[in-house]
């Protein structure tokens, strides 16, 4: 395997990663990757964009995307005033998967989460997902806390 770089996403990338976030037995009833991209797409990254603290960060491997993550900071009164980073849609292209992409996506996510003076990174992951939890505990999250979220 080639060696793999990191790199936040450009809007040329998009196709790709609404593939990714479709490539996912949970995931593909949600999103749209076949056809045209839908504009909600662009508007959404484009609206990203322009807050450096909302980011989504590409894993390459001999130029093509291998996976990605979001990765939102966000200051917050609680902890004395930290910084937090929390981690969303964290994808594998599924040729990969069990190669370890995974592994140093996420861990470039925390150092860089660190070197951006965060104190705290936290994610959700759905509950239909036990081998992401066993994953994300080998990375030493601790299952703390119990999510709720509201559809509107």
């Amino acid at each position: 395997m080639s060696e793999m770089t990191f790199r936040n996403a450009r809007r040329e990338d998009l196709p790709t990663l609404v593939a990714l976030l479709a490539d996912d037995d949970i995931a593909e009833g949600r999103e749209q990757a076949k056809g045209d991209l839908l504009p909600a797409y662009a508007a959404a990254f484009d609206e990203m964009s322009k807050n450096s603290d909302n980011r989504v960060l590409i894993a390459e491997i001999g130029g093509e995307i291998a996976g990605s993550l979001q990765i939102v900071t966000v200051a917050g009164l609680s902890r004395q005033g930290a910084k937090r980073a929390i981690i969303e849609s964290v994808r594998v292209c599924s040729k990969l998967r069990g190669q370890n992409v995974g592994t140093a996506l996420m861990k470039e996510a925390i150092a860089q989460s660190r070197a951006a003076g965060c104190k705290l990174v936290q994610l959700t992951s759905d509950k239909r997902r036990p081998r992401a939890h066993l994953f994300y505990r080998r990375l030493g999250f601790e299952q703390s806390h119990v999510g709720f979220k509201l559809d509107l």
